[in-house]
């Protein structure tokens, strides 16, 4: 009887644990939504104000959940009038990854899709991790701002090291640090990002106020950005999962209208001939109607009793026309950009002279504040 008392008063510790956690969560996500409504309201009434850090990893290529996520986002930042800036992160590709195969081909097809989009160069900096030093020197100082154990915590670092199945190596685990360069070191003080991306905000909050309490107490030199939550849908891939490049299941912004064809011919429904939206008890068939909705402005309901016993042969052929309706301007500016290569390797190469000489002043700022300009 004791041990049993024992057991459920563990189990009841337990969960009141988690329980806590989730409270703690919870909280935590409200006062962040808060804060980006209000910032949103700011940035919407004077957007010159404001300085914006986005960026992707350039594993490969970018899909319609890139485009819907994010990349929507940041051309209607850039035309409101936001400083608006891009990364490309190489150096976190070996995060969790062993080789740099066709990592070149990978950044400039980012660049092709970004161009395609509606980024415009002249607006908004594209850079790599890789071409800019003094940005990542910013780790150094960092580091030493944050502790072992936060590193720990943060969700992406354990889910990341769950995914791969590599030991945890010291880059995977101060990815978070090195993310938090990327924001400040251009002094970006709004991140649009998916709620599942806020603990990066959050340490790089803590970087800054602490950076600032430490060594700038009086002439502050980073601000505390606030994070931009997007309202953006969760947009499955063609098998009712993530849509996501390692299952297989993304239209490729890039692809042809054969390509996109063939994929979504080959994708999976289910038995029943009537067309329902119902996204638990019919993932597959709902995350066709879920595409079609977004490429057409619909509701994912009406399309399908508007196809309602037509099946999944007439899903998927409203589905292709749509996709490949949406995409064709995208492509038509991306082959155009594609004959000039050079061209895309100088706004790249632009983009990094840009930012080397933000990252160079950040640091020199960086390092006054620290008394470490011997040199001066």
């Amino acid at each position: 009887m004791t041990d049993n008392n024992e057991k459920q008063a563990a189990q009841e510790s337990q969960q009141a644990q988690l329980t806590a956690a989730g409270n703690e969560m919870s909280a935590s996500f409200l006062a962040a939504k808060k804060r980006s409504d209000a910032t949103l309201a700011k940035l919407e009434a004077n957007p010159s104000k404001f300085t914006m850090l986005t960026g992707d990893r350039p594993t490969g290529r970018l899909h319609l959940g890139h485009y819907f996520g994010s990349i929507r986002e940041r051309v209607a930042m850039q035309n409101r009038g936001v400083n608006t800036n891009i990364i490309i992160a190489d150096y976190q590709v070996i995060t969790d990854r062993d080789t740099t195969e066709h990592i070149e081909d990978n950044v400039l097809n980012l660049v092709l899709d970004y161009l395609a989009a509606g980024i415009d160069p002249t607006k908004t900096m594209i850079f790599t991790h890789s071409a800019v030093p003094a940005e990542n020197q910013l780790m150094l100082p960092f580091l030493s701002l944050v502790t072992e154990a936060e590193l720990h915590r943060n969700p992406t670092v354990k889910s990341e090291m769950e995914a791969s199945g590599h030991a945890l190596t010291g880059l995977l685990l101060t990815y978070p640090v090195h993310q938090a360069c990327d924001i400040l070191f251009c002094k970006a003080n709004v991140v649009p990002i998916g709620k599942d991306n806020l603990p990066h905000v959050e340490i790089t909050r803590t970087i800054a106020r602490r950076f600032n309490e430490r060594y700038a107490k009086k002439n502050h030199v980073f601000p505390e950005p606030a994070a931009i939550l997007s309202d953006a849908p969760e947009i499955p891939g063609l098998d009712g999962r993530k849509m996501s490049k390692s299952y297989g299941n993304s239209i490729m912004l890039g692809a042809t209208a054969e390509e996109t064809a063939k994929l979504i011919r080959k994708s999976p429904t289910d038995s029943e001939r009537m067309i329902t939206f119902d996204p638990i008890n019919r993932p597959q068939v709902s995350a066709l109607l879920t595409t079609a909705g977004l490429v057409t402005g619909r509701d994912p309901k009406e399309i399908a009793e508007e196809i309602g016993m037509g099946g999944a042969g007439t899903l998927k052929k409203y589905v292709t026309e749509s996709v490949n309706e949406f995409l064709a301007p995208h492509r038509e500016r991306r082959a155009e950009l594609a004959k000039d290569m050079d061209s895309i390797r100088d706004i790249l190469h632009e983009g990094n002279a840009r930012a080397n000489a933000i990252a160079n002043q950040t640091l020199e700022e960086v390092r006054e504040a620290m008394g470490m300009s011997y040199d001066c």
